[in-house]
């Protein structure tokens, strides 16, 4: 009779040679872990009654504001506010290492050290109005963790940021400290006793050293975050493009609009909102499939250049024509001959017949919504 071990070693075996190692590796890949980390997160959303997260993010009304978004380039704001199409690598990963370092190890940090009498609570809800002339403008957001007494009275308020060196940091930054007195001005007129300091705690995220800043209210600078939220909500109540107005000069480098601003070496420039730049491949997979389902009462579709990069998203969404600005013929994403050089587009075939080479282009941006959707 075969020993238990035996029959192991003979199940092994088989599992091996019924399976593919072409299939099973792949199982393992950037395409199947996207898939899966975002069914994850539809499901960590529904279990937190968030389920409005696993939609696209709706377009913020000009007169309210989100705690985080405050003292930040003008134009930035716009775009980002506004679900302009983002270039380059999601930011998803940064945001979930800050949330990471702020559940697994500074909340309980903070618990371990606050006095006798005192809780940490994970976050506080805001929703406060600030009066400026005759509008009023409305912030809203939560907090990070909060230090609180027994019945839920905040004492403390925390922001906890993550960043690549906190060495060389001397002072909070502008637009954190912003956000952090969004929330110290909300709460204060929420609460009978003065809520009048928080603080900005900075977590590096290669070597977890902290930076710790007590930030106190300053009447003056909130009066110029009021301001701030002021010119932002006039810019998108006249739908006009505010100025590219970077608070720091390196800022535009690492820009998720920068293409669209103008800012970087491709012949774009004072893009709005709304549509893909026409030759330009440096939007990832989510980034596309969150524009394209926020746009999709307006029958936004892929570029051409965008349809020859990601063909799986053009089959589900659809993709413009290629078109040539010279003679008017237009031809569908994958009927020319093209090696996805955006340097090089493809040259127009009715043209060419002619003995001239002009090259071939997707739609302007501001023409590839249906007017009709309000869009």
């Amino acid at each position: 009779m075969p020993s238990e071990d035996t029959n192991t070693e003979r199940e092994a075996e088989s599992l091996v040679s019924d399976t593919s190692l072409t299939d099973l590796v792949a199982t393992i890949s950037e395409t199947k872990f996207s898939e899966w980390y975002d069914e994850r997160q539809i499901e960590q959303n529904i279990l937190d009654g968030k389920p409005y997260f696993n939609g696209p993010s709706q377009a913020k009304p000009p007169g309210k504001h989100s705690p985080s978004q405050l003292l930040q380039c003008h134009r930035k704001a716009t775009y980002t506010r506004q679900n302009a199409p983002r270039e380059g690598t999601s930011p998803d990963g940064i945001f979930w290492i800050g949330s990471t370092f702020e559940e697994e190890i500074i909340v309980p940090y903070l618990q371990d050290v606050v006095p006798d009498g005192l809780y940490v609570q994970n976050s506080l809800w805001i929703d406060s109005t600030v009066t400026v002339g005759d509008s009023e403008i409305r912030v809203r957001g939560s907090t990070d963790p909060a230090i609180v007494t027994a019945d839920g009275t905040p004492i403390l308020v925390t922001e906890i940021k993550t960043t690549t060196n906190v060495e060389r940091m001397s002072a909070p930054k502008p637009h954190h400290k912003a956000q952090l007195h969004a929330y110290l001005h909300a709460l204060d007129e929420d609460y009978a006793h003065d809520i009048t300091n928080g603080v900005l705690l900075y977590g590096s995220r290669e070597t977890l050293d902290l930076e710790v800043f007590n930030v106190a209210f300053d009447v003056e600078f909130w009066e110029r975050v009021v301001s701030w939220m002021a010119k932002q909500t006039d810019y998108e109540e006249n739908s006009e493009l505010p100025p590219a107005s970077p608070e720091r000069d390196w800022e535009c480098s690492y820009c998720s609009f920068k293409h669209r601003c103008g800012e970087a070496d491709t012949p774009y420039q004072d893009i709005n909102i709304d549509g893909l730049l026409p030759v330009f491949d440096g939007y990832d997979r989510d980034a596309l499939e969150e524009y394209l389902d926020a746009h999709a009462d307006a029958d936004a579709r892929l570029t051409p250049t965008l349809a020859h990069v990601y063909p799986e998203l053009a089959t589900e969404y659809g993709a413009y024509d290629w078109s040539c600005p010279r003679c008017g013929e237009t031809y569908a994403w994958d009927a020319v001959d093209w090696d996805c050089d955006t340097s090089d587009p493809p040259f127009c075939p009715e043209c060419a017949n002619n003995g001239e080479l002009l090259t071939l282009s997707g739609p302007d941006p501001d023409t590839q919504l249906k007017p009709e959707s309000g869009e």
